[in-house]
């Protein structure tokens, strides 16, 4: 299977650290080059940020169109790939997987990934061992290690060009149309989050969202706040939907991660 890792041309230490993990596990790779804050500049920051829940960081927004460039470069490549952001660490089992899920053709995008939140998903199917791919109805965080086939690829472009830029896994997990997936036990995990699941990890790190300062937003105006709490509310209202439309054959849980599965 293709894997693709987005990384930033200025994170050597994050591609090094991906480099010799795919050469550790036997992958074939490519490495996007994500899109930079730099290349944000205050008027493109200002038309595209303003359009989801809140305002958008400009480090949210790079990691939104970084994910977007990814998508078209699935959609041209016309195969399943593994996306990965370059502080994804993923379990030695990784290639088995993906060999095993190459091939399916009823999936649209499958999360190896938990960080920390709960998530909605069936009862699923045994791939090998103690694997399963569960159907996944509701996501809440996170798009570090994700499978995309083609067609999904072209819903999530689709709907980015009628839609505003949002945060990455928000504007993933809340395309209801695409036949998503999760992975258990979870394959994959970012660095930052090592520490909170006992997993051992000598590569400090940390969140490059989270490592730009977050401001307390500011509204032009009451009106423009009172459309972001708009959106909020319908967003919530969506999920909390969503989660009655499922009810009868899913349950909100923590997703199962073995830390030994990452040595």
């Amino acid at each position: 299977m293709n894997v693709l890792i987005i990384n930033l041309a200025e994170a050597t230490d994050r591609l090094a650290f991906q480099q010799k993990q795919m050469l550790r596990l036997g992958l074939n790779y490519e490495v996007l080059k994500a899109i930079s804050t730099t290349y944000i500049n205050e008027t493109t920051h200002c038309q595209l940020s303003m359009g989801w829940e809140r305002p958008l960081r400009r480090t949210e927004l790079a990691c939104f169109l970084s994910h977007h460039k990814a998508w078209q470069w699935v959609l041209k490549k016309n195969q399943p790939t593994l996306i990965l952001e370059d502080d994804a660490l993923l379990s030695r089992y990784t290639p088995i997987l993906l060999n095993l899920l190459e091939k399916r053709d009823d999936c649209d995008l499958i999360t190896l990934e938990v960080r920390g939140r709960q998530k909605i998903v069936g009862e699923g199917e045994t791939l090998i061992d103690e694997f399963k791919l569960l159907p996944l109805y509701q996501d809440r965080t996170g798009a570090a290690a994700y499978i995309l086939w083609p067609q999904a690829a072209r819903v999530l472009l689709d709907k980015a060009s009628a839609s505003p830029a949002a945060l990455a896994d928000a504007f993933i997990s809340s395309t209801y149309e695409l036949n998503m997936y999760q992975l258990e036990p979870a394959a994959a995990i970012q660095l930052d989050q090592c520490e909170a699941y006992e997993v051992t990890n000598t590569i400090p790190t940390v969140s490059s969202i989270l490592a730009e300062a977050k401001p307390k937003p500011t509204y032009a105006n009451p009106i423009e706040q009172v459309r972001f709490k708009f959106r909020r509310l319908a967003s919530q209202t969506k999920m909390g939907l969503r989660h009655l439309s499922v009810m009868s054959k899913a349950q909100k849980r923590s997703i199962q991660l073995r830390p030994e599965d990452f040595v």
